[in-house]
């Protein structure tokens, strides 16, 4: 009792604020602290990969409009001085065919044409051909349109392995116009209908290669089931970026055969039509511009080759063999039929890259 009162009598004082010495703090209550959550992890740490050091460019010893002369660095390519100086990698042949070299040197002096040195492809022993090759179906099969895919890649290793352009059909268009000169050795590749047969079999040739190739399509057929490719085939194709597709005509047929009795409004009316609808329909569809036309069984006259042109068509390819010069006739452009019996040497025959000129006096 008596520490109680002693107890209550401190306790009483300091309430009152007189001179009586606090209570011990082992009595108050503990002061409250705020709760804190754990501090997170530190991230990891992850390993800084120093930048790629630059190539060493080399170093410019002359130049003029038309040609820089160039002496490559230590490392650097005829794709790498093509692309400074060019404007594109692909530009690299132009250097090396004018140079006689396979690739750049350090310190070798490079000739880099600034403008297209020889656009017409015309030398002292004759003038440049290209030749349009044409195939139809792939995969296995005994018809004579049927390119087994074992021979179709026989032949595109044979193109890269001899030193052959495979260049984009769109390409011949500022070579015809005297505008740019295309690699001695050109070539282009077109696929005609429409047929499955190319997403199964040429389609992964073709891009494990990163060959381009041009695909002519008469939209009647396009997503008609069967052996027909469908509208979501050809857009995979299409966006892949080799695969430009063009118009094959809206129903493959003839376009000089005009009936007995056909007025000559109707049949420009169908010629028309045969020309705009394929134009329009693929390229609301697919991401393409449609400027090329193959004519159905390679024919055309005068009224078809007016409707093209009017329907904006720049190039136009037919059935008839053998390469293409400068002066060959844009809307008729010749073409060469690959069928599946075609060996090897069959097939080099059909690449005809250049034509002698003719002897003095000569017809």
């Amino acid at each position: 009792m008596r520490c109680g009162a002693a107890l209550a009598g401190a306790t009483l004082a300091w309430g009152l604020g007189g001179c009586v010495t606090a209570p011990p703090t082992a009595l108050a209550p503990p002061p409250v602290r705020a709760l804190q959550a754990p501090a997170p992890p530190p991230p990891p740490v992850r390993a800084v990969k120093p930048p790629a050091p630059r190539a060493t460019a080399g170093q410019v010893l002359a130049r003029s409009e038309r040609f820089v002369i160039y002496a490559p660095a230590a490392g650097e390519t005829l794709r790498a001085v093509a692309a400074r100086f060019l404007g594109s990698e692909d530009a690299a042949w132009s250097i090396a065919e004018l140079n006689g070299v396979e690739q750049a040197e350090a310190g070798r002096a490079l000739a880099l044409p600034l403008q297209a040195p020889n656009p017409l492809g015309v030398r002292a022993d004759g003038y440049q051909t290209v030749p349009i090759l044409c195939y139809h179906r792939f995969g296995p099969g005994s018809g004579k349109m049927v390119v087994s895919s074992a021979s179709f890649a026989a032949q595109l290793d044979w193109l890269q392995r001899n030193d052959y352009h495979v260049i984009r059909l769109g390409q011949l268009v500022d070579y015809l116009e005297g505008r740019a000169a295309l690699p001695r050795r050109s070539v282009v590749i077109t696929i005609d209908d429409g047929y499955a047969s190319v997403y199964r079999h040429a389609f992964p040739l073709l891009r494990q290669r990163g060959l381009p190739v041009t695909l002519f399509v008469y939209t009647d057929f396009i997503g008609s089931g069967g052996e027909a490719l469908s509208w979501s085939q050809l857009a995979e194709m299409a966006g892949s970026g080799l695969v430009d597709v063009q118009a094959h005509s809206k129903s493959h047929r003839n376009l000089i055969d005009r009936p007995t009795g056909q007025s000559e409004e109707a049949y420009r009316r169908v010629l028309e039509q045969e020309a705009r609808v394929p134009r329009e329909l693929l390229e609301r569809r697919l991401p393409v511009q449609v400027r090329h036309y193959a004519l159905p069984y390679g024919d055309a006259n005068e009224a078809v080759l007016e409707v093209l042109s009017r329907q904006q068509y720049r190039l136009a390819v037919t059935v008839n063999p053998g390469g293409n010069a400068f002066f060959a006739q844009p809307l008729m452009l010749r073409r060469t039929m690959i069928f599946g019996d075609h060996d090897l040497d069959d097939f080099r025959a059909k690449l005809q890259v250049s034509r002698p000129l003719p002897a003095a006096g000569a017809p």
